[in-house]
């Protein structure tokens, strides 16, 4: 914006005319992802900084914390290119949501499963306690 338009700008809002349309919102920020290429380019380039300060001015300079460097280093060394490769965390594929899903309604269905036979057995019992109650007062009455 030039500083006419700015100053114009203000003299119409000071005038009330100005719109939705002359508002111009920041864009929501968005986070940064690095792929496994750029992830590996800035270790090395992060291990060649020598000198004092050189190491936290390169961090600064690329806008990253020292403890990116810290993941990205233990994941080279152990060989993991899935941890190179900017997935969160957090991420599970598919399959294992559907298995840990399948489990806890297994698990679920056996608990409702135990009840059921218990309250079962329990009938049972109780149909055989009617049962001899009721023979033993046809006895009586005869």
């Amino acid at each position: 914006m030039t500083l006419t338009n700015s100053t114009s700008l203000i003299e119409r809002a000071q005038n009330e005319d100005v719109t939705d349309d002359d508002i111009d919102p920041a864009a929501p920020p968005k986070r940064r992802t690095f792929t496994s290429e750029q992830k590996l380019a800035i270790l090395a380039a992060y291990d060649e900084a020598t000198g004092p300060g050189a190491k936290g001015a390169y961090l600064r300079q690329e806008g990253i914390y020292s403890s990116h460097i810290s993941e990205w280093r233990k994941a080279r060394d152990v060989g993991s290119l899935a941890g190179l490769d900017g997935k969160p965390k957090g991420a599970r594929s598919t399959d294992k949501k559907e298995v840990d899903r399948l489990r806890k309604k297994n698990e679920r269905l056996e608990a409702e499963l135990d009840k059921t036979r218990t309250a079962l057995d329990i009938m049972g019992k109780v149909h055989a306690l009617l049962e001899g109650i009721s023979k033993s007062a046809d006895t009586e009455d005869k």
